[in-house]
């Protein structure tokens, strides 16, 4: 029998990415993320949430998203859900649902790029050849 746990969340950091080291050396990125839904209600009025996330990225993911990840960046996240559940001492039950993130991506979707001239792209104020840029997609 097959199962299918999936997520896929776009939205903007709320913070800068925080990693931490377990004892045997793997890292581990706390990422939080804020996804925006717009919509015009039956009286013409514009409306918005917010729905906050607590993203975990575990080892190279993890490291990567803290060295290129700052509070404010656009991402795209692919990952899966995990529900924790413990008892304390009481007798109280717990349950945690948390994501785990499989792929993060920065979206280009609101990307500063700005194309110069035939052969060469600016991003950020320095220019890149655009030979370079496929070389680095490959």
């Amino acid at each position: 029998m097959n199962y299918i746990n999936n997520m896929y969340l776009l939205g903007n950091l709320t913070r800068d990415p925080e990693i931490k080291y377990t004892n045997e050396g793997t890292a581990i990125a706390e990422i939080g993320l804020a996804s925006n839904k717009k919509w015009t209600d039956k009286n013409g009025k514009d409306q918005e949430t917010v729905d906050y996330f607590n993203i975990t990225a575990w080892g190279n993911l993890a490291e990567n998203c803290a060295a290129a990840l700052k509070k404010g960046d656009r991402v795209i996240v692919s990952g899966h859900l995990n529900l924790r559940s413990w008892e304390n001492k009481e007798g109280k039950k717990y349950n945690i649902t948390s994501i785990t993130a499989d792929v993060v991506a920065a979206s280009l979707e609101f990307g500063h790029i700005k194309i110069l001239g035939k052969d060469t792209i600016t991003e950020g104020g320095s220019d890149l050849k655009k030979d370079k840029i496929k070389s680095k997609a490959t």
